[in-house]
């Protein structure tokens, strides 16, 4: 499971050999979302308050186009 980005207080990371649509974990403060990579959207968060959540995926998509790259480089 490598962390492919640390932004803002938050661990993206990427699991190995994990299943399509490319997506990332992001966990902060002891939360987690997992979100899809394109298009970016929440897929499922838990133990992550709403504003937490509506954060990571804004660092998510700030980052887009190098976390599929990473994805690709992990799982492609």
């Amino acid at each position: 499971m490598p962390t492919v980005l640390r932004q803002e207080g938050y661990e993206v990371v990427i699991y190995l050999n994990d299943h399509p649509p490319p997506h990332v974990h992001a966990f902060k403060g002891g939360g987690e979302a997992k979100i899809n990579l394109d298009p970016v959207e929440v897929v499922q968060a838990w133990k992550m308050k709403k504003p937490t959540v509506r954060k990571a995926k804004r660092v998510v998509a700030q980052n887009q186009s190098y976390l599929l790259e990473k994805w690709e480089e992990i799982n492609g």
